[in-house]
């Protein structure tokens, strides 16, 4: 039986589950992406999208009728 866990809260000082870990294929890919590409690039992709996310309009959540 697999083991389900909540990876934001278990796995915090990293994962807890080793090779079993359902999120492995995320993990390898965060690696690459971390080794691959350098602090000055995710800052400037941090800063884009935040430029992006700051010119969008509200989005309005209305609550359904009961």
């Amino acid at each position: 039986m697999e083991q389900k866990i909540n990876c934001a809260e278990a796995c915090v000082n990293g994962c807890i589950l080793g090779d079993k870990c359902p999120n492995i294929e995320f993990r390898e890919a965060t690696a690459k992406f971390v080794e691959e590409t350098s602090l000055d690039k995710m800052l400037e992709m941090a800063e884009e999208r935040l430029r992006k996310k700051m010119t969008e309009p509200p989005k309005w959540v209305f609550p359904e009728d009961p």
